[in-house]
């Protein structure tokens, strides 16, 4: 498996792209940029198969229009992509392509390509839809778990006590399950999700 990391957008989303052996690939939260994703998928001659969503925020899903892939996001945010305009603050960044989306996970689903497999694990807090995936020693855990943070809870459908019990599901996993989160650099389980610091 390689894990290539393109932020995105004006605020920097990881838009990540996981590459089996056979160079396709999916990708993770295209949050802006098609043209530059489509740009390093041709470049490294890898073929994208489909868009795994983290979460609905605009952030993340609005390249997914120019891009053309089935999409994946857990059900509960996916009328955040069917009705972008629900977003929160997208007033602010311009419209975003309604899409509908082709899979609606839920937890335990399993993302399969070629090699590679990850778990759909539901972590809401940010969003009620809110999704980790995790798969050989990675955790890709959009915004509900970044470098030194978590995610924010002050938006409509977010929840702090939701996102409590999401970041305990997380901290059993092991601590040197490599994060990869939707902003900003990666990080360790064991170096963010100290409870009895944080709670």
């Amino acid at each position: 498996m390689k894990i290539c990391r393109l932020p995105v957008g004006e605020l920097s989303t990881n838009c990540y792209v996981v590459v089996s052996r056979d160079l396709r690939a999916f990708l993770i939260d295209p949050g802006d940029e098609a043209e530059k994703i489509k740009g390093f998928l041709s470049k490294n001659k890898i073929e994208a198969k489909f868009i795994v969503h983290t979460h609905g925020h605009f952030d993340h899903i609005k390249a997914d229009a120019a891009l053309g892939l089935p999409v994946y996001i857990h059900e509960n945010d996916a009328d955040l992509i069917r009705h972008p305009e629900k977003n929160p603050m997208i007033e602010l960044f311009g419209p975003v392509d309604a899409v509908t989306p082709k899979r609606l996970l839920k937890e335990g689903d399993k993302i399969i390509l070629d090699e590679l497999t990850f778990s759909v694990i539901h972590t809401p807090g940010h969003t009620s839809g809110g999704i980790c995936l995790f798969g050989d020693g990675v955790l890709f855990s959009g915004d509900t778990l970044f470098k030194d943070g978590v995610g924010r809870t002050d938006f409509p459908g977010a929840s702090s006590e939701e996102l409590e019990v999401s970041l305990r599901k997380i901290a059993q996993l092991k601590g040197d399950t490599k994060v990869y989160p939707g902003h900003g650099p990666e990080t360790t389980v064991a170096r963010e999700l100290d409870l009895s610091r944080m709670f």
